[in-house]
């Protein structure tokens, strides 16, 4: 290292161990690109969230880790990306898969460090949760935890799986979003305040099972009550985004908290609420295009961010670790790879210096593309040569065998500057940059594939679905026949 940068390194670690700032994670489940007004939505109301992104600065080109919930969890925790860690699929209820208790999280990093901690709202990142078979969020860095192992269940109304500290907390009376928010105020007040804080709230919104209260309904008169009861979802979530931001300000707390809200993979635009949006991106949730990976991004941290800019660098969630590291100081782990970067440098106006390129692998992805990679304005997905497993949970000998065999076929290639919707494939236009990129993703493909842990054979069992009460325009729409093709 250059002396004079060597030195900058001390100072910094100096002040910030003196002087480290709070540290908010806002997390949204399921809420596309388009589905913010700041982000361009014309037809959703989200005035907290406008608010927030008119005082900090909004990441046009923010990456979820991930095309869905748990691998994305995973990779905003550990820096990792997720297939690497072995969290390759959102993880049901009662399944082997989980985060291991070998991986190191900006949770635990944080708290040995001095910072005090909490998570409230969707966990995701085990099957079997609350039990002592696998580590739980109190085991990967919380101090407090008022959580769900995924959805909230029966629907957002009146929830009856919450578990605080390691003890079910029976039914709820109201709605997730505004539980998962009272409990960051009630635990804001109760902390301990002579320590600096890491807040992780986790929305279940708009996930499925959709259920809003009818004052965020009524703002959205539609012969659809799906379109009013999705669009009352987002509202719902945002006006208890707010809480939590009325809480730092009035405590006194804004001028040394850093807040970054984002959403772990794109809209989900199911049968029975086809309404989120992925704005300008191609695909939805569960796809290797932009539109299941690239999330609305927003930071505010007053004196570091100007009030109501943008940044089209490129960030990811697995950059969440090794960001948080730099601000406070905190040397990040060196026994292992991180595939994410500090993005401090873009607060100056300035790029993302990475060591490894931006990289998505699903093998249960929707669509062709199974695996892809973002380097610069260009970006390359790539299929597999074997025959991708059916959309279930089952853990097979084969699907094993098959995900540690696979190889890349039939590349494609994308400016997304000049193309943002990926409608233009390069591939064949582009000979010597689709080279340089083959040759950079099949080096990390073969990488994250050797390190992915295997797991025990394992049959789904649907356990979740069970639990669902769904409105009744959605078990309508369950029952009605289905329509004949003409």
């Amino acid at each position: 290292m250059k002396p004079l940068l060597f030195l900058l390194t001390l100072v910094f670690a100096t002040i910030s161990l003196a002087d480290r700032p709070n540290i908010v994670l806002v997390l949204a489940d399921d809420l596309g690109y388009g589905d913010l007004a700041c982000f361009g939505a014309k037809d959703v109301q989200t005035p907290n969230l406008d608010r927030f992104a008119s005082e900090g600065l909004r990441f046009t080109s923010c990456y979820a880790g991930h095309a869905n919930c748990s691998p994305s969890r995973t990779a905003l925790m550990t820096g990792r990306t997720p297939t690497r860690v072995g969290v390759r699929n959102w993880i049901p209820e009662d399944s082997p898969v989980h985060v291991r208790r070998s991986e190191i999280t900006i949770a635990k990093l944080l708290q040995q460090s001095g910072y005090t901690t909490c998570h409230s709202g969707k966990w995701h990142m085990n099957g079997e949760f609350n039990k002592p078979t696998q580590p739980q969020p109190g085991d990967h860095g919380f101090d407090h935890w008022f959580s769900t192992q995924n959805n909230a269940y029966p629907s957002h109304r009146n929830p009856d799986n919450f578990v605080r500290n390691g003890k079910e907390v029976g039914k709820l009376e109201g709605y997730a979003a505004h539980h998962v928010a009272d409990e960051a105020l009630r635990w804001l007040d109760a902390r301990d305040k002579a320590k600096p804080f890491f807040l992780y709230v986790c929305f279940h919104e708009p996930h499925e099972p959709i259920a809003s209260d009818a004052k965020y309904t009524a703002l959205y008169p539609h012969d659809d009550p799906a379109y009013s009861a999705h669009h009352g979802n987002i509202t719902q979530m945002d006006d208890a985004f707010g809480r939590v931001m009325k809480k730092l300000d009035e405590s006194g707390l804004r001028d040394n908290t850093l807040v970054l809200f984002t959403s772990d993979n794109g809209p989900a635009i199911t049968a029975q609420h086809p309404y989120g949006s992925s704005g300008p991106l191609r695909d939805k949730k569960g796809s290797m295009w932009e539109g299941g990976i690239r999330v609305p991004g927003i930071l505010r941290w007053p004196g570091k961010t100007k009030p109501g800019t943008t940044s089209d660098e490129p960030i990811c969630h697995v950059d969440f670790l090794p960001t948080a590291c730099a601000i406070t100081g905190i040397t990040p782990p060196g026994d292992r790879v991180l595939d994410g970067a500090n993005w401090l440098p873009v607060l100056e106006g300035g790029q993302v210096e990475r060591k490894t390129p931006l990289y998505w692998h699903f093998n249960r992805a929707s669509g062709e593309p199974k695996v892809a990679m973002r380097v610069g304005d260009w970006k390359i997905l790539a299929m597999l040569d074997k025959t991708p497993p059916p959309r279930s949970n089952d853990i097979t000998e084969q699907e094993e065998r098959d995900f540690k065999e696979a190889a890349l076929k039939n590349f494609m290639l994308f400016n997304l500057r000049a193309d943002i919707g990926e409608k233009n494939d390069l591939a064949a236009s582009e000979s010597a940059k689709l080279t340089e990129m083959k040759a950079l993703l099949e080096t990390k493909y073969a990488e994250v594939r050797a390190e992915s842990p295997m797991w025990p054979v394992w049959t789904f069992t649907g356990s979740e679905g069970k639990k669902i009460e769904w409105p009744d325009y959605v078990k309508k729409k369950k029952a009605a026949p289905a329509k004949k093709q003409p």
